[in-house]
């Protein structure tokens, strides 16, 4: 079966399908992929644009809570819900890994080393969003090239090796400001650390402001080399 989805990916991608506007792509896929289409929102800017954009459609709309979000993340949570009306499905760690290595190694071992902050992000995203994409075939993400030099060379549609899904970044080419005008122009709530120099907004004790003139990403895990900024959720190859 993912054989025959990638085969039908490189055919998309001949037949370039993402060439058109965002809701055009988004809509043919959804057609070509009855309710096997989902979107995974952490409730930044470009996700929030994202769920503005699939506001008419029955895509699904998932996001990752690790129990370590900041409360602004939780209050823009509450107005895309209220905003949208409808219920963003949520995915938890699962209790039986997170339980033993918080009592292991601590609630903030993530500061001492590399591989245990990998493992803490292993658990309180990588294997939620495994559950989450389980039985879908298209995968929407909120990517934009100017996130990281990893992500400049991005498709618009790819391949996902590692969940065997496609994935789809309608807003990869879009700017910074490209986001904050389309937010403004159709009154989208957003997180407001976004308004106090919060550009990658994560998980509340990995994630800081930044200064002027600092990386997109810098903000993120911040104790570490700048070399391993990603948690796991999208392995680039």
């Amino acid at each position: 079966m993912h054989q025959d989805l990638k085969a039908f990916y490189q055919t998309l991608v001949e037949e370039k399908v993402f060439d058109s506007a965002p809701e055009d792509t988004v809509s043919r896929l959804a057609v070509l992929f009855p309710q096997e289409v989902c979107f995974s929102t952490s409730f930044s800017m470009e996700d929030q644009v994202i769920t503005d954009l699939l506001k008419n459609s029955d895509v699904k709309i998932f996001t990752l809570d690790t129990g370590r979000l900041f409360e602004e993340t939780y209050n823009t949570w509450t107005l895309t819900n209220s905003k949208y009306q409808r219920s963003i499905k949520a995915y938890y760690p699962d209790q039986n890994e997170l339980e033993p290595f918080v009592q292991e190694r601590g609630p903030d071992s993530f500061y001492t080393s590399v591989e245990n902050r990998k493992q803490c992000c292993h658990i309180r995203k990588v294997q939620p969003l495994k559950r989450a994409l389980q039985g879908n075939k298209v995968w929407i993400t909120g990517l934009r090239a100017e996130h990281s030099p990893d992500r400049e060379n991005l498709l618009q549609l790819e391949w996902d090796e590692s969940n065997q899904i496609i994935k789809y970044h309608p807003l990869l080419y879009w700017t910074t400001e490209d986001v904050k005008n389309y937010i403004r122009k159709h009154d989208i709530p957003y997180n407001i650390l976004h308004d106090k120099g919060f550009l990658s907004i994560g998980c509340a004790p990995c994630t800081r402001a930044i200064q002027p003139g600092e990386d997109f990403r810098a903000g993120r895990w911040w104790w570490e080399d700048a070399n391993k900024k990603e948690c796991g959720l999208h392995v680039h190859k």
